[in-house]
């Protein structure tokens, strides 16, 4: 996907997200983060917005703190969450495609500035579909290109830093299969007490495999619904779901 397909998906779903909380209101609770009401769901969202936003218009080095959330809720906090996205959407979209700054992840793409709206977009899709959940009804759409390209970032990104707690002490391997996508939406995780090890590729025998649609597959690795289908070992998706947790 290019910079400008992440832009375009990470307005529409900002959007969507405040409308989804305006909606449910800031009281409600979000069943697919336990604990957590739309108020804070708001906050960190709009946080995380503000911080990509800083670490790219100051050309940060390295990430710095999260600043403090902002003492709002109701109308307020909505407008607030408004604004820290539309901050976030006019910065990257004015950066300059050569622009330098901090990334986080191993596999970070073309450039910091690809880096930034990938993530973002991302982000800001698991949260506007965990506002859907808090105001009920038919979530919107994940289109499968851009499902399967989340996939790639949680597979190989996330999970390659060394703080990935997906583990195992006994050695295993996990499939993963985007069944709508092409033959190429296959991912092979090889599990060790290090951090995983994966290739785009159904690299050899699996232990187990997770797929279903690449839409429903997405959210399932983000740990906002179950696995559409499990085959073979189950405890394994059983690990994923204990371990694999952003």
């Amino acid at each position: 996907m290019e910079t400008a397909d992440y832009l375009k998906t990470l307005d529409r779903e900002g959007r969507l997200l405040a409308d989804a909380a305006e909606a449910a209101g800031t009281d409600a609770e979000v069943p697919t983060c336990p604990e957590w009401q739309v108020r804070d769901l708001l906050r960190h969202t709009g946080g995380v917005h503000r911080w990509a936003t800083a670490v790219v218009a100051e050309k940060r080095t390295e990430g710095g703190p999260f600043g403090e959330p902002p003492e709002l809720d109701g109308a307020g906090l909505v407008a607030w969450y408004r604004e820290s996205h539309r901050l976030l959407l006019d910065t990257l979209t004015a950066a300059p495609a050569d622009a330098e700054c901090w990334t986080f992840l191993p596999l970070a793409g073309p450039s910091p500035l690809a880096f930034w709206a990938r993530r973002q977009a991302h982000e800001t899709t698991v949260h506007r579909y965990d506002a859907e959940a808090a105001r009920g009804g038919t979530p919107s759409p994940i289109a499968p290109d851009f499902a399967v390209d989340g996939i790639d970032e949680l597979l190989r990104g996330f999970h390659a830093r060394s703080r990935s707690r997906l583990r195992s002490e006994e050695p295993r391997v996990l499939r993963v299969r985007a069944a709508d996508a092409g033959a190429d939406a296959v991912w092979t995780l090889r599990l060790t007490a290090e951090p995983p090890v994966c290739v785009r590729a159904a690299d050899g025998a699996a232990e187990a495999e997770l797929s279903g649609p690449a839409d429903q597959l997405y959210l399932a690795l983000w740990n906002r619904r179950a696995v559409p289908q499990v085959s073979g070992d189950r405890s394994l998706a059983a690990l994923w779901q204990e371990r694999a947790v952003i």
